[in-house]
C-alpha cells in the first residue's frame, strides 16, 4: 500500500527547519538593512567605513571572476563576428566593385571633359572648321595608310580638305561618301605635307614613309639642319594645309634627311575636325599692253 503524502508541512522536520531557517534569515536581513540605513542616516562616517569594509571583501572575489566574465564577453562577440563575416566580406566586397566603378566612371570623364576643352580650344584657334565627326575605322595595306571619317558629302566634306585633331594634323580627304569619307594618313607611303621648322624657320617636306614615321628633306640648300626634338609645323606652301598646325617631332637625323614621328596618333584618336582648304593666291595678271 502506497504511502501517505504529506499534506500538513509540519508533519516533516526538515521542511519545519527549513521555514524557521529561512524567516530566521529573512528576519536578519531586515534587521541588518533598517541598521545600514539608520547609519547612514545619523552616522554618515561609520557607514562609509562599513561600506570600504565590504568593498575590501568583495574585492578579490571582483578580481578573480573579470577575466571570466570578459573572457566570457569576448568569446560570444568572437563568435558573432566568426557567423557575420561572411555577410561583412560579402557587403565589403560590393562596396569596393562600387568605389571602383565610380573611380572608372570618374576617369573616363575627366578624359572625355579633357578632350572637349582640346576641341574647344581648337575650334577658337583655327577658322570655322567644316565639320568634327568621328573616326569609326582604320584601312593598312602595305605602305598605304587610311583612316575612315563618320562624315561625308552631306555634311559639306570634300577630297582635299586638310583634317587635324586636338593633337596636330592627320593627312587629308581623300575619298568621299554621302555619309563617310576617306583620310589618307600622314604616314601613308604617298602622304607629302610641305612643313616648317619651328627652331629655324627653314623650308622642309614631309613624306611618309607606310609604318607610322615620316621622312623630312630639308629644302634649304646650306640649311641649319635638323636637330632631335624640333617641332614640325605646316607651312601652308600649295595652299592645301593651313599654315602653322602641328605636325610632328624629329626623333632622328641623318644630313639634310631626318626622321619624325607624327603628334597625331589615329590608333589613339576619336575624333577629327575637317577644316576648309588654305586659300591659293590667285594667278598674277599680266602687264597691260604686253602681247601674249
Amino acid at each position: 500500500m502506497a504511502p501517505p503524502r504529506h499534506r500538513d508541512r509540519g508533519f516533516s522536520r526538515r521542511i519545519q527547519y527549513g521555514l524557521f531557517f529561512g524567516y530566521v534569515a529573512a528576519a536578519m536581513g531586515v534587521v541588518a538593512g533598517l541598521a545600514l540605513v539608520l547609519i547612514a542616516r545619523f552616522d554618515p562616517v561609520a557607514f562609509q567605513g562599513i561600506r570600504g569594509l565590504a568593498l575590501d571583501v568583495t574585492a578579490p572575489f571582483t578580481a578573480a571572476t573579470r577575466p571570466i566574465v570578459r573572457g566570457g564577453g569576448s568569446l560570444a562577440s568572437d563568435i558573432g563576428d566568426y557567423f557575420n563575416a561572411a555577410s561583412e566580406n560579402a557587403s565589403l566586397r560590393a562596396q569596393l566593385a562600387e568605389a571602383q566603378r565610380k573611380l572608372i566612371e570618374a576617369r573616363v570623364l575627366a578624359f572625355e571633359n579633357a578632350r572637349l576643352k582640346r576641341a574647344l580650344r581648337l575650334v577658337g584657334e583655327q577658322s570655322q572648321p567644316i565639320v568634327a565627326a568621328r573616326i569609326i575605322g582604320s584601312d593598312l595595306a602595305g605602305t598605304r595608310r587610311f583612316a575612315t571619317l563618320a562624315a561625308g558629302r552631306a555634311d559639306g566634306v570634300a577630297p582635299g580638305q586638310p583634317v587635324r585633331a586636338a593633337e596636330g594634323l592627320v593627312g587629308r580627304i581623300a575619298e568621299v561618301g554621302t555619309r563617310a569619307a576617306r583620310i589618307v594618313l600622314l604616314t601613308d607611303g604617298g602622304s607629302a605635307v610641305p612643313l616648317r621648322v619651328v627652331r629655324t624657320g627653314e623650308a622642309a617636306l614631309g613624306e611618309g614613309r607606310g609604318e607610322g614615321t615620316l621622312e623630312v628633306h630639308s629644302t634649304v640648300v646650306g640649311g641649319r639642319g635638323f636637330r632631335r626634338g624640333d617641332l614640325l609645323v605646316t607651312s601652308g606652301v600649295g595652299g592645301v594645309f593651313p599654315p602653322d598646325i602641328p605636325v610632328g617631332v624629329v626623333t632622328g637625323t641623318s644630313g639634310e634627311i631626318a626622321t619624325a614621328l607624327p603628334l597625331a596618333q589615329p590608333a589613339k584618336l576619336d575624333f577629327a575636325l575637317v577644316l576648309p582648304q588654305a586659300a591659293t593666291p590667285p594667278p598674277v595678271a599680266p602687264p597691260a599692253g604686253r602681247k601674249r
